[in-house]
């Protein structure tokens, strides 16, 4: 469940893809920062409420179809024959890609309605189940050569099983490929006084397909990342803030006027090897 909709930019946040409350282009109106965290009975990250429009919204925008999608697909490299399962898998699309370069792919999500979408672009052929990043995975020691998890960590406040679960299922030398909320982004968003080193939940509010939907996502500092990861027995080998895909200021020339760089903050990726 890849996450934040729509485009960068916004007075507000001149370098970043921040959460301060920008207007963005196409089925996604708005993202606002929500001070309060979620009342009892309010129902957070329902990926089944909006999956159509958030799938469709993805195929084309900023962040996602010009950004995150392609810096982790590039990052995993030439992936002909490799086995890869893609945890989190939303509608498909990271997967699709993979596939087209000749990987064997198979995914999960927790959301009944992203994989309906998915099954609908990868076929039969393509093994989908339905699990929840943090529970255990419905797949055999040491059966895959690599793991994509895009934009879903830090959905999670403790990473320690998603992480034994997700290095279980890899083989000795294989690799997880994984993106995450920047902390510094999270940083920059948060309120004034926030403290950096605590590991805290913040929450938005995405306007998509015409309604208003709560999300909350898990900041943590980029120490309290890189120790989740080498306690769960991976060493890190890459760490990237990529630039944008080829196209992109030529799309939303409105967001790279304000970027003479090209560049921004908002995603921070990693390629770590099961040790």
């Amino acid at each position: 469940m890849p996450n934040r909709p729509g485009t960068t930019g916004g007075p507000a946040a001149p370098e970043t893809a921040g959460r301060a409350g920008v207007h963005v282009p196409g089925p996604v109106s708005w993202i606002s920062p929500v001070e309060a965290a979620p009342g009892p009975g309010e129902t957070a990250n329902d990926y089944d409420r909006f999956a159509e429009a958030y799938a469709a919204e993805n195929e084309t925008s900023l962040i996602n179809a010009y950004y995150a999608r392609p810096a982790i697909v590039d990052l995993a490299g030439d992936v002909a024959g490799r086995r890869i399962l893609d945890a989190g898998c939303g509608a498909g699309p990271i997967a699709e890609d993979l596939r087209k370069r000749g990987a064997i792919v198979a995914g999960f999500d927790s959301s009944a309605g992203m994989l309906a979408l998915a099954r609908q672009r990868l076929g039969d052929g393509v093994v989908l189940e339905r699990a929840e990043l943090g529970g255990p995975l419905p797949f055999a020691d040491a059966e895959f050569d690599d793991v994509v998890a895009s934009l879903v960590l830090h959905y999670l406040e403790d990473w320690t099983t998603a992480l034994a679960e997700l290095r279980r299922v890899l083989k000795p030398g294989g690799r997880l490929i994984a993106s995450v909320n920047h902390p510094f982004v999270s940083q920059m968003a948060a309120p004034p006084g926030t403290d950096y080193f605590a590991t805290r939940s913040s929450s938005e509010m995405w306007e998509l397909g015409g309604a208003a939907h709560l999300m909350t996502f898990w900041d943590r500092p980029l120490h309290a990342i890189t120790d989740a990861f080498t306690a769960a027995g991976f060493r890190i080998d890459v760490i990237s803030e990529p630039a944008p895909a080829a196209g992109a200021r030529e799309r939303f020339p409105e967001v790279f006027a304000q970027k003479q760089s090209g560049t921004f903050l908002c995603f921070l990726f990693f390629v770590l090897t099961r040790a």
